[in-house]
């Protein structure tokens, strides 16, 4: 009787097993049959379709999306990986409306997305790397400083970098961190910590009137890297002003000139960016550094906000060393993740 459930008449009458390319066919064909005789297929859905083409121009020549009103172009860049979450909506639509040519104009902002992302969707991690470094806007407003310091320092980070750190709550974090760390400096809000000898100690000036950004030689079994800490300013959406970022603009250019100014081969910058990496005002730094996360992370690695992630506006960058790995940590109780990588800094081989 069981063998009876997968028989079906066949053409002269008899039955037999039925092939998985009819069941297939048939499927199709169900599918297929309220499409066919229809003329209209190839004229509905003339608005959808030039809003599916838009879409793929939006993508495709974001770089000139103007920064003129409001920072539009900023904005854009900023969430620029979830325009792909329109694509399968547009598909569903275009079935819907039995549009034949918005499901062919489907195929553009698709073939897009995946020509600017779709490598991020593959986990390009190694298992090497001789130093670990992570860093976390850890919040003025944290309710559980030392609780989150520990939880940082259980990664097993060399270096640790922390911004937003309120001048009230540093020996909170001194505390916690020292059966870790035997070396740190605090410059204003933010702070390294490193289990390796730190020298040349500064802050960096980006123009803020306040301390904001720091570096350090840190000496690494392999030899001297310099290490950048940055909490560029914060960027808000404003109902009359749009999306303002020139202040957090102006610092990222002086924080280009510093890293750019840079006598070290090695250099790894850590912080909090307020900015994505496809972010065009972020130019100054990127453009010099090569993102962990995109050269040997798995995933989009996003990182703020913390409850449900859709940026990654943390992070770390790198010259002269190579990324081996790179991925967020679990959360703790600021509203940022902790994001971590692994780097090797010997690059002779």
């Amino acid at each position: 009787m069981a063998q009876q459930a997968y028989m079906t008449e066949t053409a002269d009458g008899g039955s037999g097993p039925e092939r998985p390319g009819s069941r297939l066919r048939r499927l199709m064909h169900r599918l297929l049959a309220p499409w066919r005789g229809d003329p209209g297929i190839w004229r509905r859905g003339a608005v959808l379709t030039g809003i599916t083409l838009l879409l793929a121009l939006v993508m495709l020549l974001h770089a000139h999306v103007p920064n003129t009103v409001g920072n539009l172009g900023s904005l854009t860049e900023t969430f620029l990986p979830w325009l792909g979450v329109f694509v399968p909506v547009l598909l569903l639509l275009g079935l819907w409306r039995k549009s034949a040519i918005t499901l062919i104009a489907v195929l553009l902002p698709a073939i897009v997305w995946l020509n600017l992302f779709g490598g991020l969707l593959t986990d390009k991690s190694n298992g090497g790397g001789d130093l670990m470094v992570a860093t976390h806007n850890v919040n003025a407003d944290n309710p559980d400083p030392a609780g989150t310091a520990r939880e940082v320092a259980s990664s097993g980070a060399d270096v640790l970098a922390l911004e937003e750190v309120p001048a009230a709550k540093v020996p909170v974090y001194e505390r916690a961190l020292a059966p870790t760390y035997k070396y740190h400096a605090v410059e204003g809000t933010v702070g390294l910590w490193s289990k390796y000898p730190m020298s040349g100690v500064r802050a960096v000036d980006i123009k803020l009137g306040w301390k904001r950004a720091m570096r350090a030689t840190v000496a690494t079994p392999e030899g001297p890297v310099a290490v950048y800490v940055a909490h560029m300013p914060s960027v808000r959406v404003k109902l009359k002003a749009g999306f303002t970022a020139r202040q957090r603009d102006t610092s990222a250019d002086a924080l280009g000139e510093a890293v750019a100014d840079e006598t070290l081969p090695r250099v790894i910058l850590l912080g909090d960016l307020n900015g994505t990496m496809n972010d065009r005002s972020l130019n100054g730094v990127t453009s010099q550094l090569r993102s962990t996360q995109g050269a040997a992370g798995s995933g989009f690695g996003f990182s703020w906000p913390a409850s449900f992630p859709m940026a990654r506006i943390d992070q770390i960058m790198v010259k002269g060393v190579a990324p081996e790995s790179s991925w967020s940590l679990p959360r703790t109780g600021s509203d940022h993740l902790p994001v971590a990588a692994r780097v090797n800094l010997d690059t002779r081989s």
